[in-house]
């Protein structure tokens, strides 16, 4: 968006503003501005103003990171929507698609180490010869005495 844009076409929020209402500090708005995630012109006091499209796209920004997402990722995926309008729904859907296959690794892998979480517990040493969340098959035994992380 360029610097001529105006409010008369649409109401544009400060970075301020755009805080208050994603509920994301001002200092996060201005690293995802930096990263590429979101855009602002600059009004003639050289603030920056942000069109309300942006507000949807902060919401994106968060839940992806809630859902584990890397910045780059999101970054990746952002740079196919517009910056001209705020995201749609099916805009949200061609996204989440993208995640859905790591997401439920994710969730695979989790659930694994939960239910071997169990043979663990009050154990403390995590070198165990077998032990299946640190230590498969005794493999850090090479080295040397103590906890070691794979």
């Amino acid at each position: 968006m360029s610097s001529t844009t105006s409010a008369t076409t649409e109401k544009l929020l400060s970075v301020g503003q755009l805080a208050a209402r994603s509920g994301v500090a001002v200092t996060a708005l201005h690293f995802y501005e930096t990263k590429g995630l979101i855009q602002s012109t600059r009004n003639t006091g050289n603030q920056r103003r942000y069109p309300r499209a942006m507000l949807r796209r902060v919401a994106v920004i968060k839940m992806a990171q809630r859902l584990g997402i890397p910045l780059a990722e999101i970054a990746s995926a952002l740079a196919e929507l517009p910056n001209d309008h705020t995201p749609t729904a099916e805009d949200w859907r061609r996204l989440s698609a993208r995640w859905r296959e790591d997401l439920n690794r994710r969730i695979d892998e989790m659930v694994r180490l939960r239910d071997q979480l169990d043979g663990c517990i009050g154990c403390g040493c995590m070198s165990l010869k077998e032990c299946p969340l640190r230590n498969r098959q005794d493999h850090l035994a090479d080295a040397g005495p103590g906890p070691h992380l794979p």
